[in-house]
């Protein structure tokens, strides 16, 4: 096993470095400097073994998803991911382990570039906390507080892979819950979309002007659009088949819990924003420009919550809103 402080110099000497990290790991806090004329845009989020993930993930996949759905926050603001902390509870001290998470952690840091600039390593179960810094210009920030009556809801590539990929692993899935079945190739991409999510920081930024409201999908489309419209005083009405799913989870299951996995899985971090109706060609443009499939699902309206609807009009009652940690 090794030491604490050799875990954190092990850290400090994978972490890169910025131009506007003044002083990073090894003092009392770090020193940063935020650029003229911004905002500067902090997300938390913790991940638990068990939870988040299985008690045996890839260490490396760990380290990716640990910083990806911190980053995914941003992309909802629309910021510009600058610098990150990380608060590691480790059972041991075991080196082999460490390299593996910085392996997917770095690699993530380092193709968004952001710099890792402090944290802290303790003894406990299994968890990792992330907080990340960014900038945004503050007539470019995004909200969830912006949704208009008349505004079209869309959402980012495809919703329900994760959930289904829960499902399979047999995470946080009820006693009498629908059956998952996946063939080899099929059930290694919803496993990827689960360990591996991609942060839709390109696509947060370039929707500045264009969105209204936006929120990234993490516990669920009904739970994180009902924030939207909480926020915002509004209603959302959402077309069921509208809802856009890969084909390895349309040949996964049977359509009925196809949907209710879109509509009400957790851990898809992709983006859910509205958008007046006149910006749905610049939109068609925007996802050629960013390779980024963009889908629209549903409408906002007078009203309160989010009203889910069958391809024939009817309400659809889900089988719950979201993922509650403590529900």
């Amino acid at each position: 096993m090794t030491a604490e402080f050799d875990l954190i110099a092990r850290i400090r000497a994978r972490a890169a470095a910025r131009a506007d990290v003044v002083l990073g790991i090894g003092d009392d806090a770090a020193l940063l400097q935020v650029p003229a004329g911004h905002w500067l845009v902090v997300a938390t989020d913790t991940l638990n073994a068990g939870v988040h993930f299985p008690h045996d993930a890839a260490p490396a996949d760990i380290g990716w998803k640990a910083l990806a759905v911190n980053l995914s926050d941003l992309a909802a603001m629309g910021a510009e991911p600058a610098w990150c902390t990380l608060s590691l509870s480790l059972p041991t001290g075991d080196a082999a382990w460490l390299d593996g998470f910085l392996d997917g952690f770095l690699a993530l840091a380092a193709e968004q570039g952001v710099a890792l600039v402090g944290g802290d390593t303790t003894h406990g179960p299994l968890s990792v906390c992330v907080t990340v810094h960014g900038f945004v210009a503050p007539e470019r920030a995004l909200r969830r507080d912006g949704a208009r009556v008349g505004d079209e809801v869309w959402v980012s590539g495809t919703l329900g892979d994760a959930a289904a990929a829960l499902r399979l692993l047999g995470i946080g899935t009820p006693a009498d819950a629908a059956p998952v079945r996946a063939a080899p190739a099929e059930r290694a991409f919803l496993l990827a979309r689960l360990h591996r999510p991609v942060p839709r920081l390109a696509l947060g930024r370039a929707l500045a002007g264009l969105a209204h409201a936006c929120i990234d999908v993490s516990d669920g489309l009904l739970a994180d659009l009902g924030h939207v419209c909480r926020a915002s005083g509004v209603g959302a009405e959402l077309m069921l088949a509208e809802l856009p799913a890969s084909p390895a989870l349309r040949a996964a299951c049977e359509t009925g819990v196809r949907q209710a996995l879109q509509a009400t899985g957790g851990d898809d971090y992709e983006l859910c924003f509205t958008a007046a109706p006149a910006q749905r060609a610049a939109l068609e443009a925007l996802a050629a420009a960013t390779d980024t499939p963009l889908t629209r699902i549903g409408r906002i309206v007078a009203g309160a919550g989010v009203r889910a609807l069958a391809a024939d009009g009817r309400p659809w009652q889900p089988p719950r809103r979201g993922y509650e940690h403590f529900g």
